[in-house]
């Protein structure tokens, strides 16, 4: 493991170490996790407030600043899981689901080492593991559904490194300001963007998931190389008097209803996700919560350039949406 490149450049970024050839979270974490995974009668989380103390003392056992966390973030997680829950709700989450994610996080060390040893036979001779997607840099990533679960549970807890991923161009990861917010500028978007994370988390507790989805980078070379297409400069743009290739417009139905041949543009934003884990509500944080499993791609893809795109493919709707109001739903 330790000679893999793709695994050299994301570890940084990774709550993991690498020891004797082997992922592993520190003994602590493992012990805490197991009793996160019996339940509350073991664990004693049974509330937002406690949980964010269990959150607290898991970044504690990985050398994770506390004042890297927003501010609010605690006070965030305390209002959502005891004021906008019902108490049977709660009773579900801290009871059913926060166990199945506990032991998703347990696993997790296996589950990439699994990914890296099949990563190499996926598609011959094209590399495929989970790395840094720098910019500029065109490669593609494929990752499990299940692993991307994982992936997500470190999101929920807030155990994903953030001391250099600005400096790196890759946005937010962790899901505390995502809670923040909700204690600081409350709406009712905010609100329901949360539910529909919570309600992806509670579909994978009964029902998880077996396909494999796929980020790409995509660039186009910024100087002219046959037999290449190079990116086109905006004096082409301005004088191309190229027709538009046939379109037809339909005056109704949303982007993610149409046929599964379609492919869904989105120009909103340079970094992937856009405002997804922060305040943001409108095209590309919509489509963030309604399929959450977009938000893996967060982790490895930093800021596009005007010459980059990023496609992805695989990922499964959780729940729907009117308007600018999320409705978290089985779909």
């Amino acid at each position: 493991m330790e000679n893999r490149e793709d695994l050299k450049s994301i570890l940084p970024y990774l709550p993991l170490k690498l020891e004797s050839s082997h992922l592993v979270w520190p003994n602590p974490v493992i012990e805490a996790l197991k009793s996160l995974s019996k339940g509350p009668s073991h664990s004693r989380v049974d509330s937002g407030e406690v949980l964010f103390l269990a959150i607290s003392d898991l970044r504690n056992s990985l050398s994770l600043s506390p004042h890297l966390l927003a501010s609010s973030a605690a006070d965030g997680y305390a209002l959502f899981f005891d004021e906008f829950l019902s108490r049977a709700e709660a009773a579900k989450w801290f009871g059913e689901v926060v166990p199945v994610m506990a032991d998703l996080l347990l696993r997790f060390p296996t589950l990439l080492e699994s990914h890296y040893q099949y990563a190499d036979i996926i598609m011959v001779g094209l590399e495929t593991g989970l790395r840094l997607l720098d910019s500029q840099q065109p490669g593609i990533v494929f990752l499990s559904q299940e692993l991307i679960a994982a992936l997500l549970s470190c999101s929920f807890f807030c155990l994903f490194p953030s001391a250099n991923r600005g400096a790196n161009h890759l946005p937010v990861i962790n899901f505390d300001r995502l809670f923040a917010m909700l204690y600081e500028k409350y709406n009712e978007n905010q609100e329901h963007k949360i539910k529909c994370i919570v309600h992806y988390f509670e579909r994978i507790h009964s029902c998880l998931p077996t396909g494999f989805v796929s980020f790409e980078r995509k660039v186009l070379p910024l100087e002219h190389n046959l037999p290449l297409v190079s990116y086109p400069t905006a004096d082409f743009w301005a004088n191309s008097i190229a027709p538009l290739c046939l379109f037809e417009i339909f005056p109704s139905g949303l982007i993610e209803d149409q046929s599964r041949g379609a492919l869904e543009v989105d120009f909103a934003n340079k970094k992937l996700g856009g405002g997804a884990l922060s305040k943001g509500c409108v095209q590309e944080e919509i489509r963030f919560m309604i399929n959450p499993e977009l938000i893996a791609g967060i982790l490895f893809l930093p800021s596009m350039s005007d010459n980059e795109a990023i496609e992805i493919v695989g990922t499964e709707r959780f729940s729907n949406y009117s308007g600018l109001v999320l409705v978290k739903s089985n779909f």
